[in-house]
This record gives structure tokens, sequence and C-alpha cells, in this order.
């Protein structure tokens, strides 16, 4: 998928939204997830907390999922977007 003339992946998220980044960024960069690691390539922990990120978007605690919001930020060279409705979008932003 391209958006605004950089290429973009979209991924469904059944796990945790960390490890969803982790493996659609792995994913954009054509590599295996155990390889986006430092010193290549920058850590997730660096730029944004694994387990914040997963809070925010978890289930509310009467089990309901969450029904809106997203955030967005930089990371290994492109846009992440994580939003409440499942997805992953990751941007290219080097173009």
């Amino acid at each position: 998928m391209t958006e605004g003339g950089g290429d973009s992946v979209d991924t469904s998220y059944r796990t945790a939204p960390s490890r969803t980044v982790i493996e659609a960024v792995a994913e954009a960069e054509g590599i295996p997830p155990e390889e986006l690691r430092p010193p290549t390539y920058e850590a997730l922990h660096d730029i944004v907390d694994p387990e914040a990120l997963d809070s925010l978007f978890a289930s509310r605690s009467n089990g309901t999922p969450r029904s809106a919001g997203d955030v967005t930020f930089p990371f290994c060279g492109y846009e992440v977007t994580v939003r409440a409705d499942d997805t992953v979008t990751v941007e290219d932003t080097s173009e």
C-alpha cells in the first residue's frame, strides 16, 4: 500500500502491539523479526515504552476492546501508527 508517495505496510495484530510493530518493520525491511535489533537497528524501547504501548491498546478491565485511538512515532526510518482497530501501519519516511 502506498500513501503519500512512500511505501507502507498494514498489519492486523493478534499479538501485543509492540511485537506487531517489530514484525511489521522487519517485514518492511525484508528481514526476520529477530534481526531487527541493535546495533544495526534502533531498539523499540529507546523510542516508546513497549509495555505502555501494549497497555494503551489492551482491552478494558471488563473485557471490552478499545474502540478508538491511535499513536504514531518514528522507528527505524518509518512512521509507525498503531490503531485501536487492531492495525499497525508502517510508512517509509526516507523518500
